[in-house]
């Protein structure tokens, strides 16, 4: 197991949910559901496997991630749902179209109720779906002893109950129906008990279970021990029964749910998508740089890469107000109670455990990577704080350089800097390393700020020994440590030691201060290109007579180009400056036309 998956699986929550394993090519290989996460998932690496399957399975294993839920059952509900959906090679025993038993209460007069593992669109209510049968079985008996209801498939229309065409039957005689079919029973007194049947299998029990104890303590009385006991386990079974899972909701469309979460500068949003009633997708999204973005931000850039999917539907259930204009057909919710708050709440509850699990694990990635890069480097301290240097230049003009600065060893853009070359001519990059090197850390020290642990310089041992020169000069030389980073043979090379460090290619260390170097040249190169572009294109405005620095900032700003503006006419000129100014631009472009 390596380093990474080891963090993953110790960073587990010790709840309910479903773990999905994925391979080196974030290729789906197994999902599993568990009553406690960090111990199931962690039985596969820490016990010995006896199955030669899960040894294989192991061994592929790259990635983890999960959904946490509220009870075990909603586990096994959401563990079927993505073995459907997702058809992964390792679940080989649930590829099948395994579906849970539902009670049906049928949409016609005096309604029936059973059990069916089939969901039909014909008006009917759905209770369930229920992870066992025999519970299933348990609760129509149940309910039909609280309430007779007829079982047979009677046409029971007031036309034919007045037309006199149905006689009672021995389910009459036995006591289990009260004869609608006739006319004993009457359709509101009828309905009255099926109102009531719907509110047990909503969990609103309360009611019923108060009947029950009080029939319980009146057998007791009575000295009918035998009813007693009976009524006493339809009261535990009461007591375990829970109401229709969020996990599996047939009285819910399909629809995009989005949960949220953020702290100290970073967010994360949990999408659900619901299909016909069934969770089939799931999925996180992380968000650094909290600061820089609203939280309506984060949730629309969510809405991006979730919508570039195939996956479609009429309704999206979000937490707050969030513009959803770039779909008109999308009715947006933000619940207040019932089931698309429970969804929300669940969502909302995933984005939380992932994004307070995943800092825990993204903190101890940067600890043992800085750890590793101190082994190596053979640093005095942790480097938590890393500044990387490069010059840029063309031919000697527009001299430029950059600082990169990395904090945890990922980038801390808000602490980049770049800078312009004061003291140097021409193109001398030891000089100006030894230039930015002083004044980047003297204007440190003046402002009282932390030095970093560690200084990289892009370049061999002439820049490195130009940075050393300042650092001495500033005398911090034995406060921090500095190395340089020649691109070559990606050599590194410490102050005073002839002979570079050379560390494998898959080294992270290296990695690392690659990056360092390639943001550092990257940020540099930007920089000088927007200065060199932007002189060059002063330059050719400010040959033209009476056109000054400050009159082609300003065409420019307008324009856009060059190229737009020779294009101009003379009235679309004399918006932006003088008559006498858009005639001598029009007469040099018209000169340089004709001279080609």
């Amino acid at each position: 197991m390596h380093n990474e998956l080891a963090t993953i699986v110790k960073n587990l929550p010790e709840l309910p949910g479903v773990y999905r394993y994925f391979d080196k090519n974030n290729k789906i290989l197994y999902v599993g559901k568990a009553k406690n996460l960090k111990k199931r998932v962690s039985s596969y690496f820490f016990k010995k496997q006896e199955s030669t399957k899960t040894k294989l399975l192991v061994k592929k294993i790259y990635n983890i991630e999960y959904s946490i839920v509220n009870s075990e059952k909603d586990a096994l509900l959401l563990e079927n749902e993505l073995i459907k959906t997702l058809q992964p090679k390792y679940n080989i025993n649930l590829k099948d179209d395994k579906s849970y038993p539902f009670i049906k209460i049928y949409n016609e007069h005096f309604p029936r109720i059973e059990y069916t593992r089939q969901l039909i669109k014909d008006g009917s209510q759905y209770f369930g779906p229920y992870t066992s049968l025999y519970q299933v079985k348990n609760l129509v008996n149940l309910i039909k002893k609280l309430y007779p209801i007829r079982n047979c498939t009677l046409n029971l229309s007031p036309k034919n109950i007045q037309q006199k065409k149905y006689k009672v039957c021995l389910e009459y005689h036995i006591g289990n129906c009260l004869a609608p079919c006739v006319g004993y029973q009457s359709e509101i007194d009828y309905n009255n008990n099926i109102n009531n049947i719907k509110a047990i299998l909503n969990g609103k029990l309360s009611e019923i279970k108060s009947i029950i104890k009080n029939q319980m303590h009146e057998a007791a009385n009575e000295l009918n021990f035998e009813t007693a006991e009976a009524l006493k386990k339809r009261l535990q079974f009461l007591d375990e029964y829970s109401h229709q899972s969020i996990i599996v909701n047939p009285k819910l469309n399909s629809m995009h749910v989005f949960g949220y979460y953020e702290k100290e500068q970073k967010a994360c949003v949990n999408y659900l998508f619901i299909k016909e009633g069934y969770i089939t997708k799931t999925k996180q999204l992380y968000f650094n740089n909290r600061q820089i973005e609203s939280k309506e931000d984060i949730i629309t850039m969510a809405f991006i890469e979730i919508f570039g999917t195939d996956e479609i539907a009429d309704e999206i259930v979000i937490p707050f107000e969030v513009n959803t204009t770039f779909d008109k057909n999308l009715k947006a919710t933000i619940p207040k109670i019932g089931d698309k708050k429970k969804l929300l709440d669940l969502a909302n509850k995933n984005a939380k455990y992932s994004l307070l699990k995943g800092k825990n694990i993204q903190q101890e990635k940067s600890n043992r990577l800085l750890a590793t890069v101190q082994k190596d480097l053979k640093l005095n301290a942790l480097p938590t704080h890393i500044e990387c240097f490069d010059n840029s230049n063309f031919q000697g003009k527009f001299p430029v350089a950059a600082c990169v600065v990395f904090k945890n060893g990922k980038p801390s853009k808000k602490d980049y800097r770049h800078f312009n070359i004061k003291t140097v001519i021409g193109a001398n990059d030891f000089d100006s390393m030894k230039e930015i090197v002083y004044r980047r850390y003297s204007r440190m020290i003046e402002e009282q700020q932390a030095l970093p642990q560690l200084i990289v310089i892009d370049g061999g041992k002439g820049q490195l020994n130009a940075a050393i020169e300042s650092l001495k000069q500033l005398d911090i030389y034995n406060k921090v440590q500095v190395i340089s980073i020649a691109k070559r043979l990606e050599e590194l090379y410490y102050p005073n030691d002839p002979i570079p460090l050379h560390l494998s290619k898959q080294s992270e260390t290296l990695k690392l201060i690659q990056h360092l170097r390639n943001e550092a040249h990257r940020f540099g190169i930007t920089f000088h290109r927007q200065k060199r572009d932007k002189s060059t294109l002063k330059t050719a405005l400010t040959n033209i007579d009476s056109i000054g620095d400050n009159t082609a900032k300003k065409l420019l700003q307008h324009f856009g180009s060059i190229k737009n503006i020779q294009q101009a006419n003379f009235e679309e000129l004399v918006k932006v400056i003088n008559k006498k100014q858009a005639n001598n631009i029009i007469a040099y472009f018209k000169t340089k036309t004709d001279n080609q």
